[in-house]
């Protein structure tokens, strides 16, 4: 049947006919092969293939239209395919049967007003190749150009909308008989876009604007010093129509004659990779590209270098700005392992995913972008795939509860963009070209500079071009004003990627600024409610959480750990008292450290994390030599809160200080999902120039073995890696897995530096307002414990405890805000107004019930007038803590320049710092992800200072300017 005979109907009938044919030779096959033996199942599969691609092949031949273009590109996907496909289907692109002469001639006069002696001196009977909508010749003008001619079939766009159709049908049926193989997505954007292809007219002005955008004509390569310029070849076009085109003629070789490639030297690898350079050029920088890049459409130049010719642009897609950053950052965010960064490309995207599975959208997002391999390996890479989706679909199938059937119909994506839809063919297209050519491309290493170029280029050369760097909240003081400027300068210097500064004064907020982006190749702007991951800063909190149930009379600091976590008491622990764990002088130092050797991931684990620190050895007697317990610090005061409140961590952090300081939303250890939170978490990056300096830092006595800055140096690129993927930001690691905000840090620090009165209600000219994003408070993240051992002790006994009230303590009352909160049957906490609790002074101690602290009118969240002391480890805590060592009670002591104590705080891996001067009532956080051994942060605390006249902490004082002399003598990173 030649194509343009018979009816509709009839071609329908062959179509639909010839699915099920194929489709149930299959299905029989699958029952076969159960008593089939092994070496039997493989050629029962083979000759089952052969057979059915010769069935497609001689349907396809029989009627031509959009079938060829489909066989065509599936004679591509030798990475998918089986080999009998692929050679039968490979016929498709070499040439069809050529339509009569008398007819194409026909249809360019017609087109073009002309006859042919008015067109041409010389036209060649004989097609060059004839296609499935058109067919070229070669054509002499009568200026003496030579060119080739385009000719549409007469008849075939009722053809191809007609196939159109079937084609969507067929889709229906399979999604409907195999849900897991549902193309919808595919066929309804290709019913979108294949039509367009019809118009030669719009063919030609795509290959004007893809030559230009690709700047094919620039022969003088003017332009080198541009490292994502491509070297390839188009087709100027000289005249158009509907129906013809005619364009110069380049003489090439086909990219299936291997023969010649090989008669001529080309070199294939580097062939396939300038197409692929080509094909990220056209998506990622113009965001104007062919999305039908089959080896039919390329040809290669028979002179050196051997450029490839590009040809047929009938099917072009144009994406949005947004698109385009978005297709740009869901590259990087995969090269870059940031699940975060993945999911917010998804959303720009829209891509909408029925589950929560940001590592199985992240294993996905990878395949897709991965390393092509030859035909034969690529078989062995889809089965490994298969497998890989077989065990997703069970991990679905338990977290949906569903039934197996209804596994076979669960769909996870909810929405595909149709825009995704043609980038995803032509990365397949491209992917297939490799496997055919037989050559290995690394897409991640080709592909990034141009998807690099999309975030880059708008959005990351800081404050010098970009005059919304500072995000627009209003200025509280003349220090701020100035800071910013600060802040300006090292941004401009490439010191900062995004920041957040914010400090109180007297309880009052002087500084709340917050400047840059939210990662390297996130353009979207830091604002004040941006979460920071901040490492170490995390002790701090974590810290405080232990001395608040200390301060309720859950637990002494001298008792021993084991009399609270009996688990605890094994391998010589039993003498091990909370004040060692607190002072990092429990000899537990180096415990947990090959976490970060074997597998970083097991630190999302928080019942094994807990398990080991339970049967750790101690390298040293208790209370004998103060080494930062870098990591297993967070998870012995974790056991130990858990063990001694009956409660949660999670639920311990939002009773102590959460919900107290109205920082909902803001402050997180292990964040809970959701995109509330995820979509303003802050990417982690590395500032490379800033930690090569670690290399030449001598070992540090007060570190342990496996923590000095050789070791550092060693770990520190992959750190960015691990702590951006979703999994490791939602586990509870209370050592080094805080988010917050910075003002969400520094009302934690102004509380504590006013003795644990809450500060005034944070500004109100800050937007969004602090705590004003929905708080999840259920977690399923840690155990459920059970109430502690000995019952809690009485009010009686808290009294006389070395942490005891000071009843006569006046208390000031704010008077106009009360901190009454109301707890709604959705679990949401919401303030309330009651000013008959107006005058009370401080929170109602609690029993070992659970009481609602939320009922008690909140101003003060520790009773103990001594506090300060318990954090330093100072005057009745004296005895607690090793003399003159870094560490008091869970903080850093510290120092003025002359050695007097100021205050105390925590920084984290990579600068983010927490402060608190409690002489001057001043608290400060930064928080950052440009990570740095400091030299930012304390530039930045150094300056506040001074501008305040107030004492510069020692370890910031160094940094008295900006520049590379201060920064070479920072021996002392902030790592702790």
């Amino acid at each position: 049947m030649r194509m343009g005979w018979g009816n509709t109907y009839r071609r329908r009938m062959r179509v639909f006919t010839m699915a099920v044919v194929i489709y149930l030779d299959y299905k029989a096959l699958q029952q076969r092969e159960k008593w089939a033996s092994s070496a039997k199942k493989s050629a029962l599969w083979e000759r089952a293939h052969e057979r059915n691609a010769r069935r497609v092949h001689n349907l396809i031949i029989e009627l031509e239209g959009l079938w060829v273009k489909f066989g065509q590109y599936l004679s591509t996907r030798a990475d998918v395919l089986p080999e009998a496909y692929i050679s039968r289907l490979k016929q498709l692109q070499d040439s069809l049967p050529p339509r009569p002469l008398q007819e194409v001639c026909r249809t360019i006069e017609t087109e073009l007003g002309k006859s042919m002696d008015d067109l041409f001196s010389d036209f060649v009977k004989v097609p060059l190749a004839t296609a499935s909508i058109a067919q070229v010749h070669r054509a002499t003008l009568l200026d003496g150009q030579e060119v080739v001619v385009k000719v549409q079939h007469e008849g075939i766009k009722t053809i191809i909308l007609e196939d159109l159709k079937n084609a969507k049908a067929i889709v229906d049926w399979i999604a409907w008989a195999e849900p897991q193989y549902d193309f919808n997505p595919m066929i309804d954007e290709w019913c979108k876009e294949a039509p367009k292809e019809l118009d030669f007219n719009h063919e030609a002005e795509n290959t004007r604007t893809v030559s230009r955008n690709l700047r094919c004509k620039n022969t003088g390569h003017d332009d080198n010093t541009n490292a994502n310029r491509v070297d390839v070849l188009i087709p100027d076009v000289i005249q158009s129509a509907e129906k013809v085109l005619i364009l110069e003629y380049m003489d090439g070789i086909r990219l299936n004659d291997l023969d010649a490639l090989e008669a001529f030297g080309v070199d294939k690898k580097k062939l396939v990779e300038e197409i692929t350079r080509a094909y990220a050029h056209q998506i990622y920088v113009d965001g104007f590209f062919n999305g039908d890049p089959h080896p039919g459409n390329f040809l290669v130049s028979k002179e050196p270098p051997h450029r490839p010719i590009l040809l047929d642009f009938g099917l072009t897609k144009k994406l949005s700005i947004s698109v385009k950053q978005a297709l740009a950052k869901m590259f990087l965010a995969s090269a870059e392992g940031d699940h975060a960064a993945l999911l917010s490309a998804f959303s720009e995207m829209g891509l909408k995913l029925r589950l929560d599975m940001p590592e199985q959208a992240m294993e996905v997002t990878t395949v897709f972008f991965r390393t092509s391999t030859s035909a034969k390996e690529s078989l062995e890479t889809i089965k490994s795939l298969n497998e890989k989706r077989t065990k997703n679909m069970k991990v679905i199938q338990e977290r949906m509860k569903l039934k197996p059937k209804e596994v076979k119909r669960f769909n996870p994506v909810d929405a595909f963009p149709g825009d995704i839809v043609i980038f995803s063919r032509v990365l397949n297209l491209l992917r297939g070209l490799s496997s055919l050519m037989n050559v290995r491309i690394v897409y991640l290493d080709i592909m990034r500079p141009f998807a690099e170029s999309v975030l880059q280029g708008n959005i990351s050369r800081g404050p010098r071009v970009n005059d919304q760097w500072i995000y627009d909240t209003p200025v509280h003081s003349d220090v701020e004003a100035k800071l910013r400027q600060f802040l300006v300068e090292l941004g401009n210097n490439d010191k900062i990627l995004g920041i957040q500064v914010c400090a109180y004064k007297d309880g009052e907020v002087i500084i709340d600024t917050a400047a840059g982006m939210l990662g390297r190749y996130d353009p979207r702007p830091v604002q004040p409610d941006s979460l920071f991951p901040v490492f170490s800063a995390t002790k701090a909190i974590t810290a405080g959480m232990l001395h608040w149930l200390v301060d309720k009379g859950k637990l002494t600091l001298e008792e021993n750990v084991a009399n609270i976590w009996p688990e605890f008491g094994s391998n010589r622990k039993d003498l091990i008292k909370v004040h060692h764990v607190l002072n990092h002088t429990s000899g537990l130092h180096n415990a947990l450290s090959d976490l970060l050797r074997e597998n970083p991931l097991q630190m999302s684990d928080w019942d094994e994390c807990l398990n080991r620190i339970a049967v750790s050895v101690p390298e040293s007697e208790p209370g004998q030599e103060q080494l930062y317990h870098y990591l297993s610090y967070g998870w012995l005061c974790g056991g130990i809160i858990e063990h001694a409140s009956g409660k949660k961590f999670q639920e311990i952090l939002e009773e102590s200080f959460i919900h107290p300081l109205q920082i909902e939303g803001e402050l997180y250890i292990g964040i809970p999902p959701g995109k509330c939170v995820e979509s303003r978490l802050a990417t982690l990056t590395l500032d490379k120039d800033d930690f090569q300096k670690l290399s030449g830092i001598s070992n540090r006595p007060d570190m342990p073995s496996t923590f000095q800055p050789g070791d550092i140096s060693q770990v520190i690129t992959t750190l960015p890696v691990v702590f951006n993927m979703l999994n490791i930001r939602r586990a509870i690691i209370p050592a080094a897995n805080g988010h917050c905000s910075a003002r969400a840090l520094a009302r934690y620090y102004a509380a504590l530096a006013d003795g644990g009165m809450v500060p005034r209600p944070h500004s109100s000219s800050s937007k969004p307002p602090l705590g004003s994003h929905p708080h999840i408070p259920k977690f399923s993240s840690s155990q459920n414990v059970s109430k502690r051992r000995k019952g809690c002790k009485s009010k009686e006994e808290s009294a006389v405890s070395i942490n005891r009230t000071n009843e006569s303590e006046e208390i000031p009352n704010y008077g106009d805000v009360s901190h009454r909160r109301n707890t709604s049957g959705d679990g949401s906490t919401k303030l309330v107004n009651d000013s008959s609790n107006s005058n009370s002074n401080r929170i109602s101690t609690t029993d070992c019930e659970d009481s609602n602290p939320q009922n008690n009118s909140v101003v003060r969240i520790f009773s103990n007038p001594r506090i300060h002391e318990a954090f330093l480890g100072v005057g009745e805590y004296e005895n607690l803590a090793l003399p003159n060592s870094a560490f008091g009670l869970g903080f850093r002591r510290t120092k003025s320049k002359e050695g007097s104590l100021l205050g105390f705080g925590h920084s984290g891996m990579g600068g983010s710092t927490g402060f608190a001067d409690m002489n001057n009532r001043f608290a400060i956080a930064v928080t950052l992800n440009k990570m740095s051994i400091g030299s930012v942060t304390g530039n930045i605390i150094n300056f506040v200072c001074s501008e305040l006249n107030i004492p510069v902490p020692a370890e910031f004082s160094r940094f008295s300017e900006m520049g590379a002399d201060a920064e070479s003598s920072f021996g002392r990173p902030l790592i702790n």
